[in-house]
């Protein structure tokens, strides 16, 4: 950064100034003084029109108005911006708050203690609450509309500071003592801060200031230090919280008064004075330090004693109160990243809301913005569009970075890494990644200061260099295609080769460079020191030096002082330009242009024209920045040339160029004598200046006969279209006119050109004209204005594309059926109705254009197998099976068996189903599911094995062109095969069936119908492979035993203590139970019948009623026609569907 003293207002009377508030929103500046002095002041905003032109901020006054109430010294001023309001302080005790009317400020509140003179005053983040210490002890904490909200009396202790933290959770107390207290928002006290910097220190010093940023406009870096305590005998402390015992540390050197941080905590501002050779004669100055204890900049201020400072909103001006005079000083910061390439501006900034910074490239036409945020040290190497190229992760910090055509040089304290990077112009981003993850051996080497490197090798990778301490650390670096110059603090100058670095000269300075920069041929460095004083020095001179030595490298005479930037010109070595506080020079052989009057950083200097930026401008609002706070400058060679042009001639201009020649000015010309149809003077012009297109653009107009239509030519030439173009028509050339509108790509008006007018070659110039404009709103995304176009130009590609982007499908359709067969668009309106699973007019697209593998491949994609099935059958593909089987494999992978089920379903591969679902109730049976859920399983098992029998008959009703009787038989043969290979198949209602009498057997015990429950439980004696017999045989003694069937109910008993499957304590149980039962009862059947010998004996091949568990001795009963279960006829009447199988009845 850079800062020089620009205004000074003295106050009426000689009033000592003893504080002084600017107000960070508003620009308004408080200043309060002895005798009851307080003003508030306002500079003038700067235009709209004088920030465009660059020029330096206005100084003079908008407002100066006596605020009159305090009769005392006024000690204490403080804003809230939030709010408003202006809060003073004088020596009485007495405060007053001020606040604006109609563009007065006026008094809204008073209070007086009366009793102790107020110290400091501090207002939290949000402005709603303020917190007043009194030099006796006591803390008031108010609320903005002036109510108490609390206060506190610390008995014994002195009070001069007092700082909210930026939660306003926390008060920082400052003691006369030098203590700091750390308070609660309630006023309870927490701790004593360990106060680092005054380690080793004997007696008590006085606080000179507590500033805590409040992280209103973000932080420099995450975890940046914000608090600042200082101490009037230099010593300083910055701490990232009040319990931060790892603290940034400070000793000044200074007599402090005043501390500040600036508007982004980026600069801490201290305010003093260094002592003198007498005491009377000490030296007011301001330090600025980053938060990181970093020193930037030394301000001396005049005057006798300093005894205030103020940062302005925006970071770019600081108030100073010296004596009965305030000191404005203007700041240039050093921006994070500045940076032009290819008309594209670059610079980063932070947000609040983010850690990260970002970095924008801004191209004058558009802003792309990237985020960059990296834990290590990295290079990335980007495009004029923000592009990145190729990154370079370092393990060193990058405090001075450069770049050249080839080079990359990164440069810390202690060693510089350079980078031999490679532009991949036509690679893929594939092969742009490989070339970034392959390190070259000599692409990337890295050297320590203190090294003298030879040129011949060496110089690889070993970051065990930069770890290296040194006596003299690096403070500047640049370079050129040629040589690599190293700035070291002791004003020492490694001069290295490049590409191969190796060290060629060292020069030794008086001074340490701040700032270096090399002319366009190397011969030259620029040199700006700490104090902004300009030098240069000439690296290739030979001179004898005093001791008789020939030396090489001679400093030369010019110096400039109040320098913050500069330039040199990358087409002449003698030419640069030079910022000057606010003034611009431009120096020809070290001799002085005219200043321009400008605040903006150079950016650019070539072809006689400055490039400078208004970055302070753009980064008030860097999302958006304005291309017009770009500005180009002519030099005085460059705006004289013109001046002569105009007034002179050419021939006597052209004297001048030659004297003072340069391709700019030989361009300037050329184009002045095209103007006039000087068609000779235009050649030579270009010749000299070396334009190979103007040259033949020249000739080209010497073969034209009339002179209306060179003048055409012209005007189209310097890009005065519409005046070619009313020339064209003219004479009668709307041709050209219509070429030319092409040549720019003025679609629209070559429409209406074609549309004035008729020709041959109209039709397809119409033709053409519709479909560029067609892309123009395509390209905007205007799809429904596109297709009005595409329609008339028959553009039957791109009209698909926007039919496809509208959602229009019936378009699609439409144009599928308008074009003829094979058409090669089809194939890809075709995929589009599969991204959108709109099947069957994919696969009328595939059929027209004769691809049915296509169309079965859409089919199976979309699980339209039935689809698939039908268009494989009738194409004769053999895919389908192989298919089926690839996709069932693929969806049980997954273990998406109910997918794989349907899957083979809609296929008619009912058997491979039927498996899958028996698989899938085999496992819900072991589970121990619902049963109601198992049985519907294996329903659905069963049903599909049904389905598959049906199959197999129909298939060989359609092979066996015989007798009914032979393809039935046919049918039941396969029928067998198919049951011999699975289990399930020679029964698939069993599963079902044991489940079936499973639940209706319970039912039936818990209506009461125990007689019914028994018989239907005796059924489940022959289903011990599907439910577990423990189960089985437990209902069925639970059925007995209710019947009141205890013979039954032993033989159940006998059973369960026989099972092998129970454990000891089970088996236990279950004996324990049957001798309570049947020691009360004899297990013997009063009620046997014959039918019940039957059941029990599980002889009886009697068809069994499914509604009812009892066997049918009727000889008329229903049957099912799905399951081919029975039904008593009786009960028929009860059930609209099967009870089995839940098929309708």
């Amino acid at each position: 950064m850079f800062i020089y003293l620009c205004k000074k207002i003295a106050i009426p009377g000689n009033v000592r100034l003893r504080c002084i508030s600017w107000n960070k929103d508003e620009g308004f500046i408080a200043c309060g003084g002895e005798d009851g002095l307080l003003k508030v002041l306002k500079l003038e905003t700067q235009t709209d029109e004088a920030k465009i032109k660059g020029l330096a901020a206005p100084s003079n006054l908008s407002m100066n108005q006596n605020l009159e109430g305090h009769s005392g010294s006024v000690q204490v001023v403080t804003w809230n911006e939030q709010y408003h309001k202006l809060t003073t302080s004088d020596q009485n005790g007495l405060i007053i708050v001020w606040i604006i009317y109609k563009g007065s400020w006026f008094e809204e509140m008073i209070n007086n203690r009366n009793k102790s003179v107020v110290r400091s005053m501090s207002w939290n983040a949000d402005g709603q609450k303020i917190c007043i210490v009194y030099e006796d002890g006591a803390v008031i904490v108010g609320s903005v509309d002036g109510n108490r909200i609390w206060g506190k009396d610390l008995k014994g202790t002195h009070l001069c500071h007092v700082a909210w933290s930026s939660d306003s959770k926390v008060l920082l107390f400052g003691m006369a003592n030098g203590e700091i207290h750390i308070y609660d928002s309630n006023g309870n006290f927490i701790v004593k801060m360990k106060l680092s910097c005054l380690v080793n220190l004997t007696g008590t010093f006085r606080i000179a200031g507590i500033h805590w940023y409040h992280g209103t406009e973000g932080y420099v870096e995450p975890d940046c230090p914000c608090l600042a305590v200082c101490y009037e005998n230099g010593r300083c402390q910055i701490m990232r919280d009040e319990n931060d015992h790892n603290p940034v540390l400070i000793d000044a050197g200074m007599n402090i008064v005043c501390i500040q941080w600036n508007h982004c905590g980026s600069v801490l501002a201290l305010a003093g004075s260094l002592k003198g050779t007498s005491p009377d004669k000490d030296v007011n100055v301001v330090q600025f330090y980053t938060p990181f204890g970093e020193h930037l900049r030394t301000l001396k201020v005049p005057g006798k004693q300093i005894s205030a400072l103020s940062w302005e909103g925006g970071g770019l001006k600081i108030a100073l109160a010296v004596d009965s005079y305030i000191y404005f000083a203007n700041i240039r910061p050093d921006y994070k990243v500045m940076g032009y390439c290819s008309n594209t501006l670059v610079y980063a900034y932070t947000r609040p809301d983010r850690p990260e910074y970002c970095v924008v490239l801004f191209l004058e036409e558009k802003c792309i913005n990237n985020t960059f945020i990296s834990l290590q040290y990295v290079l990335v190497l980007c495009n004029s569009i923000g592009t990145p190229l190729d990154p370079k992760y370092i393990d060193i910090g990058p405090l001075f970075v450069t770049m050249t055509k080839t080079h990359v040089i990164a440069a810390s304290k202690e060693a510089f890494y350079i980078w031999q990077y490679r532009v991949a112009k036509r690679l893929t981003a594939m092969e742009i990644n490989q070339v970034a993850r392959t390190r070259k051996e000599g692409r990337e080497r890295i050297y320590h200061i203190d090294d003298t490197p030879s040129g011949s090798g060496g110089g690889h990778l070993d970051y065990s260099k930069a770890v290296e301490g040194t006596r003299d650390p690096i403070c500047a670096i640049t370079a050129s295609d040629k040589i690599l110059l190293v700035g070291r603090e002791s004003g020492t100058i490694h001069r290295y080769s490049l590409p191969n670095v190796g060290i060629i000269q060292k020069y030794t300075l008086n001074y340490r460079a701040h700032q270096l920069s090399l002319n366009c041929n190397s011969s030259r460095v620029a040199i700006i020191d700490l104090s902004g004083v300009l030098t240069f020095f000439d690296l290739d001179a030979r001179v004898t030096s005093s001791t008789g030595q020939q030396v090489i490298g001679e400093q030369l005479k010019l110096e400039r002082k109040d320098v913050w930037d500069m330039k040199w010109a990358k087409d002449n070595p003698d030419l640069f330009a030079v910022m000057e506080k606010t003034r611009m020079y431009v120096f020809r052989n070290l001799d002085p242009e005219e200043p321009i009057q400008t605040s903006g950083y150079i950016c650019n200097f070539e072809d006689l024209e400055i490039k400078s930026v208004l970055l302070d401008e753009i980064l008030k609002n860097p999302e958006r920045p304005n291309k017009d706070y770009i500005i180009n400058f002519e030099i005085r060679s460059l705006r004289d040339s013109r001046a002569l042009i105009e007034e002179v001639g050419i021939e006597e201009s052209s004297q001048f160029i030659e004297d003072n020649p340069h391709p700019r000015l030989w361009r300037l010309l050329a184009e002045a004598a095209l103007q006039k149809l000087d068609l000779q003077t235009a050649e030579q012009a270009f010749v000299r200046c070396k334009d190979y297109q103007g040259i033949k653009f020249a000739k080209r107009l010497g073969n034209l006969q009339s002179e209306s239509m060179k003048q055409a030519e012209v005007a189209a030439y310097f890009s005065r279209f519409e005046e070619a173009e009313r020339m064209y028509l003219d004479m009668d050339r709307r041709d050209l006119a219509i070429g030319l509108r092409i040549k720019l790509g003025d679609w629209f008006r070559v429409l209406q050109l074609l549309k004035t007018g008729s020709g041959d070659s109209d039709d397809a110039l119409l033709e053409q004209a519709h479909n560029a404009i067609g892309d123009y709103f395509a390209d905007r995304q205007k799809w429904l204005n596109a297709v009005q176009y595409y329609v008339q130009g028959r553009n039957q590609e791109r009209l698909a594309e926007c039919y496809y982007m509208l959602e229009d499908y019936e378009g699609l359709e439409n144009l599928v059926n308008s074009l003829p067969e094979n058409n090669k668009l089809l194939p890809d309106i075709a995929h589009m109705f599969v991204r959108v699973g709109m099947c069957e007019q994919a696969v009328a697209a595939f059929l027209k254009c004769n691809r049915p593998k296509d169309a079965v491949d859409t089919c199976v994609h979309l699980n339209q197998w039935n689809k698939a099935v039908e268009l494989a059958k009738n194409h004769n593909m053999k895919e389908i099976g192989s298919l089926l089987a690839r996709y069932a494999t693929h969806l049980l992978e997954k273990n998406k068996i109910l997918d794989a089920i349907e899957l083979y379903r809609k296929a008619n591969y009912f058997f491979e189903a039927a498996k899958l679902m028996f698989k899938i109730a085999d496992e819900e049976a072991k589970k121990r599911t619902k049963p109601l859920r198992v049985k519907k399983l294996y329903v659905l098992s069963a049903l599909l094995m049904e389905q598959c029998h049906e199959q197999m008959q129909n298939a060989q009703r359609g092979k066996v062109k015989g007798s009914e009787t032979a393809s039935a038989l046919a049918g039941l043969l396969e029928e067998d095969v198919l049951s011999s290979t699975s289990r399930f198949a020679d029964n698939a209602w069993r599963g079902a069936e044991a489940y079936h009498f499973f639940i209706l057997a319970q039912r039936q015990l818990y209506k009461g119908s125990v007689d019914a429950a028994l018989k239907t439980a005796l059924h489940l004696r022959d289903y011990e492979d599907i439910i577990p017999a423990v189960e089985i045989y437990s209902l069925l003694a639970v059925c007995a035993c209710a019947n009141r069937a205890f013979d039954t109910c032993s033989k159940a008993f006998v059973k369960l203590e026989s099972l092998e499957t129970l454990s000891q304590e089970q088996r236990q149980q279950y004996e324990d139970l049957a001798l309570e039962i049947f020691t009360r009862h004899c297990p013997k059947n009063t009620k046997k019948t014959d039918l019940d010998d039957v059941l029990e004996s599980g002889d009886g091949k009697l068809p069994v009623c499914v509604a009812t568990g009892d066997p049918i001795l009727e000889y008329r009963f229903w049957m099912c026609s799905v399951c081919k279960h029975c039904m008593k006829a009786k009960e028929r009447s009860n059930y609209n569907f099967c009870p089995l199988c839940h098929c309708s009845a």
